[in-house]
């Protein structure tokens, strides 16, 4: 495969696996986590670095799993004992994040980690870090990594999808039905933080909270059916992808940028046409009913 090759499957991975996710975040009312799990896990990686000083191997996915999940108890403690949801965010979110930041500047030196990296990602350096694989040949470790994450978030969804369903519509009957609403809560902040470390050395966090949130926000203003909104929010990040990286080559910027700045071309669009929730639509509607009247 050529080197945009490489970079569009990496990037349409992180569209598809990020795309699923955040449909279940848009509908249990968690966006802002996206963002606070994409810049805390942050901590988690430096973390592991400072007490293995590698910077790669199974520690550093630990370290930030371990991170986001640390983000999700402290939110909803916070969040128990009277502080809203949103503070919650904002001050574990910043917190957290503003740490990981002073021991990058103090302790990780001159490795390669730095607040730009983390940001922005690099997507143009995947097609050259490769592993070999038996039947295979060489791939792109990214590509590996995030193929796995893939599998494991469609697995996870499509075997508890009646859970899924329940408790992001109506936790209360979740409940009363039997279903383990606070587990179900821990394994999806888990399936995010895993998700989101995956893209996070590839992509940055900016595009990981970009494609987290707004394919899902513009699959929401198409139906009303979760299996299509999850078809829908996929499709979105890919598109997303494949169209962010030709804008990128066309103005020579960044990709992972551009491809962010797509999601958000993608949502206008959606908010514009889509035929339930769309502006043009809801300014046709009425002239329709006038003429019928």
């Amino acid at each position: 495969m050529s080197y945009a090759g490489w970079i569009l499957l990496t990037a349409s991975l992180v569209g598809l696996s990020c795309g699923f996710i955040g449909v279940l975040l848009i509908l249990r009312r968690m966006a802002m986590m996206a963002d606070a799990i994409s810049h805390t896990v942050l901590l988690g990686i430096v973390t592991a670095f400072l007490v293995t000083r590698e910077l790669s191997g199974i520690h550093m996915l630990i370290g930030a799993i371990a991170a986001g999940l640390l983000t999700s108890v402290l939110v909803q403690w916070f969040h128990a004992r009277g502080v809203q949801q949103e503070a919650s965010i904002g001050v574990v979110f910043t917190t957290l994040f503003a740490i990981g930041v002073v021991l990058i500047a103090t302790k990780v030196g001159n490795a390669h980690l730095d607040v730009k990296h983390t940001l922005m990602g690099e997507i143009t350096f995947i097609p050259w870090e490769k592993i070999e694989l038996p039947l295979i040949g060489e791939i792109p470790e990214a590509v590996f990594i995030l193929s796995l994450v893939l599998i494991v978030v469609l697995v996870v969804i499509l075997a508890f999808y009646k859970e899924w369903k329940i408790t992001s519509f109506d936790p209360a009957l979740a409940a009363s039905l039997g279903i383990p609403a606070v587990l179900m809560h821990y394994v999806f902040m888990s399936l995010v933080s895993v998700t989101t470390v995956a893209a996070f050395d590839a992509v940055g966090a900016i595009m990981v909270v970009a494609m987290l949130i707004t394919p899902a926000a513009a699959a929401y203003l198409w139906t009303d059916r979760l299996s299509v909104m999850l078809i829908l929010s996929g499709l979105f990040g890919v598109i997303s992808a494949i169209t962010g990286y030709y804008i990128a080559t066309w103005l020579d910027t960044s990709i992972s940028g551009s491809m962010a700045f797509s999601t958000g071309l993608l949502f206008a669009f959606s908010f514009l046409c889509s035929p339930k929730h769309g502006v043009i639509a809801k300014f046709i509607r009425p002239a329709e009913t006038k003429l019928s009247a």
